[in-house]
């Protein structure tokens, strides 16, 4: 099996990210594998985020229909998803980055599988879950949701992709108890539809024969309707009570409200309010 090498997008230097490369090879006719690398650890960053939108573009309008796969050539890391400060002195970096690359996966008019190879943290799993199908090479790394281990709120273009595509048991131990999926883990409770290498992920394609999925030119239409609430939130621009910083305050407000009520309560019952 040879692995032509089509094109190549250029990641560029962005503050402390040295920049890197999306590249695309073709493994099996009408099967094309975007491998990014992005040291670190593949953030999304505002140029990883355009340099993968380029390369969906590219494929979509100068190639015949077929699959997408994307993966890192980085062994560790799929995505360790945001560079949180950056994105919050980014302006617009959601709605006008981040959420537009999540709706072009979810809506791609083509079969996308994300091949997570290392670990796929928050955002980084997010883009996969944004993905049609995925596949975790099994052999090291975890997914997981964890902004609770850092304090962050799960925005609602975030949260919502999870509620569409995990059972309720699931999406409550990704977010609130940010687990950890290893790879059996992460098959058994259906976040994932299979283990292994790039191999797995060929077994699928010719499985479910999803090379001749997108020629009728309905499948991203058919998407569009099957995740309709998730299109929606990521296409509303943000408002300030549903982006981060709105629900940072409108949470500090609540809790200097709340120690009044209580210290207001303690005044008037000195007696029950040793703690």
């Amino acid at each position: 099996m040879t692995s032509d090498e089509l094109f190549s997008i250029p990641i560029p230097t962005l503050k402390s990210h040295p920049g890197g490369s999306i590249v695309c090879t073709l493994p099996a006719p009408q099967v094309y594998v975007l491998t990014w690398t992005s040291p670190p650890d593949n953030r999304l960053t505002p140029a990883f985020n355009t340099a993968l939108m380029t390369a969906l573009d590219v494929i979509e309008f100068g190639h015949p229909p077929g699959v997408v796969i994307t993966t890192s050539s980085i062994s560790k890391f799929y995505s360790n998803g945001l560079d949180l400060p950056l994105a919050i002195a980014t302006p617009g970096f959601f709605e006008n980055s981040l959420y537009p690359l999540f709706r072009r996966f979810l809506t791609y008019p083509m079969p996308t599988i994300a091949l997570i190879n290392g670990h796929g943290f928050a955002g980084g799993l997010m883009l996969a879950m944004h993905h049609d199908y995925r596949v975790f090479t099994g052999t090291k790394g975890y997914v997981c949701v964890n902004e609770l281990e850092f304090g962050a709120p799960l925005m609602p273009p975030m949260s919502s992709i999870f509620r569409i595509k995990t059972a309720p048991n699931v999406y409550r131990s990704l977010v609130l108890e940010a687990r950890r999926f290893d790879a059996k883990s992460a098959l058994e409770s259906g976040l994932i539809d299979a283990i292994g290498e790039l191999d797995a992920a060929l077994n699928l394609i010719k499985e479910r024969a999803l090379v001749k999925k997108g020629t009728t030119g309905a499948y991203g239409m058919l998407k569009l309707e099957m995740h309709r609430e998730s299109v929606a939130l990521l296409d509303a621009k943000a408002t300030e009570a549903s982006s981060g910083p709105g629900m940072q305050a409108a949470e500090k407000k609540r809790k200097a409200e709340g120690t009044k009520r209580f210290q207001k309560w303690k005044e008037s019952h000195p007696d029950k309010a040793k703690l």
